[in-house]
């Protein structure tokens, strides 16, 4: 099974004191299995980007630009045709505006045959999309 990470999943291994299960969740699954969208890495440089300037914003930086590509080398999927087709499907199935980010990553996930893994349980429901919380396992 392959699993794609949403934005707040990693947000909360940056956290001083993450939540247990989310950790265990992640560390229990091969590296492998572990997917990044490029949105995601779009979303965490912008919230970088907004951030002072110092020491935390370069570690985080360091995190951005060094770790996450070393970590997930392979496995950061791009918004391609197949993840468009995908997209433009699902919006014209949900018959009203959705949130860009959101949608294209179920459109990413769906088109991959991923499990979208978010907090934001509510944000992504769609009968072709898998989801789990890692908090509530």
């Amino acid at each position: 099974m392959s699993y794609l990470i949403d934005t707040n999943v990693l947000s909360e291994l940056r956290r001083r004191e993450p939540n247990a299960q989310v950790v265990r969740w992640i560390a229990d699954r091969p590296a492998t299995a572990l997917y990044l969208s490029v949105l995601t890495l779009g979303e965490l440089r912008k919230g970088i980007e907004g951030l002072a300037q110092g020491p935390r914003k370069q570690r985080l930086l360091d995190w951005l630009e060094v770790e996450l590509p070393a970590f997930f080398a392979g496995r950061i999927v791009a918004v391609d045709a197949l993840v468009a087709d995908r997209w433009g499907r699902l919006m014209a199935q949900a018959g009203r505006p959705l949130p860009a980010i959101d949608s294209l990553l179920a459109a990413t996930a769906i088109a991959h045959g991923m499990t979208l893994v978010t907090r934001n349980l509510k944000d992504f429901q769609h009968p072709d999309l898998q989801v789990l919380d890692p908090w509530c396992p």
